[in-house]
């Protein structure tokens, strides 16, 4: 196939064109303000790229370019996207919604497939079993990243491309070694509580974590690519499928002489004026932002992704975890003992 990553050099999209690449597929990608695409080991993958921005028209192309990139692919996998937690909701659509409907003018232009990177976490504040077909929500969220990608996700069901929905939980390490080639978003809240600068964090008792390596989710959305004819119209969790308890991943972290174990608040209990100035600050600013995620107990089918691709996310759990962690002291991002 000749295939169109947009997002290229992001996390998740980078890994993506390395893996189409190295399944034989013509692979394009297109990125905004960062030229290099990498995989998750660092390594440079060598394929063509394009500089645009998917928030503006014709993805900030000519109208010539655009048409051309059109005419040249067989689909686009929309990796493009801000995973932030903390921008204004006109960012958000920018980047999330707006991001979408350009990518899918593109798709319809060229008649190409469309394969979208959403978000396991459209499900908002729900517990208990997800589908992968239930019906996506319209309020219930907690936070305008989720609310965003769902409202990225109505556009997709509408659109006249064939198109299929990739929905990941949340991507960290790989499985092997727990290896990531950067450290945002969770990672900024995971620093920050294990240097003990956050110490204080509201979860729900029995609430849990899905955290998925990024090999099994860059896997998975090249497999559906590749079966797209079959795919289409489907909706698909790449998830652990494995949900740790919340009290398992501080427990974890504690587990290092050199790291703080957090106290978990009951939410109802934890009141974050009355923390200490600097805590306070960090809370609001970075781990609060991520507060929600403690407090919730999602447990994601993916039965529908395994029928489609046979994959299975291989065994998580605190094992998983502590390499997680030791990848972390051994690049330096975390402090050793």
């Amino acid at each position: 196939m000749k295939v169109l990553v947009t997002g290229a050099a992001g996390l998740v999209g980078g890994e993506v064109c390395a893996r189409l690449l190295a399944h034989g597929h013509e692979v394009t990608g297109l990125v905004h303000r960062n030229p290099d695409v990498r995989a998750n080991d660092g390594a440079a993958v060598e394929i063509p790229t394009v500089k645009g921005d998917v928030s503006q028209a014709c993805l900030g192309l000519s109208p010539e370019d655009f048409a051309g990139l059109a005419d040249a692919h067989d689909l686009v996998v929309h990796c493009a996207a801000s995973v932030r937690f903390d921008l204004e909701e006109q960012d958000y659509r920018a980047a999330n919604v707006d991001g979408v409907h350009h990518a899918l003018e593109l798709a319809e232009a060229g008649g190409m497939g469309f394969l979208h990177v959403s978000t396991a976490y459209v499900c908002g504040t729900r517990d208990g079993p997800i589908m992968e077909d239930d019906p996506l929500r319209d309020s219930g969220f907690a936070n305008g990243y989720e609310a965003s990608k769902a409202a990225g996700e109505r556009l997709v069901r509408q659109s006249a491309a064939r198109w299929a929905i990739a929905r990941p939980s949340i991507v960290v390490g790989a499985h092997e070694d727990g290896a990531i080639r950067q450290f945002d978003t969770t990672y900024a809240a995971f620093k920050l509580i294990a240097e003990g600068r956050v110490r204080h964090m509201p979860a729900r008792p029995g609430a849990t974590l899905d955290f998925v390596p990024i090999d099994h989710v860059a896997a998975g959305i090249v497999a559906l690519a590749e079966r797209m004819e079959v795919a289409a119209g489907g909706t698909y969790h790449l998830v652990s499928g494995q949900p740790l308890p919340v009290e398992r991943f501080t427990e974890a972290i504690g587990a290092h002489p050199q790291f703080h174990e957090p106290e978990l608040v009951a939410p109802d209990r934890f009141d974050p004026a009355l923390l200490p100035a600097l805590e306070r600050r960090l809370f609001k600013r970075v781990a609060g932002l991520y507060a929600s995620y403690f407090q919730r107990d999602p447990h994601f089918s993916d039965t529908r992704f395994r029928e489609v691709t046979g994959l299975e996310c291989p065994v998580t759990g605190e094992d998983y975890i502590r390499r997680l962690i030791d990848h972390c002291i051994a690049v330096g991002f975390l402090a050793d003992a």
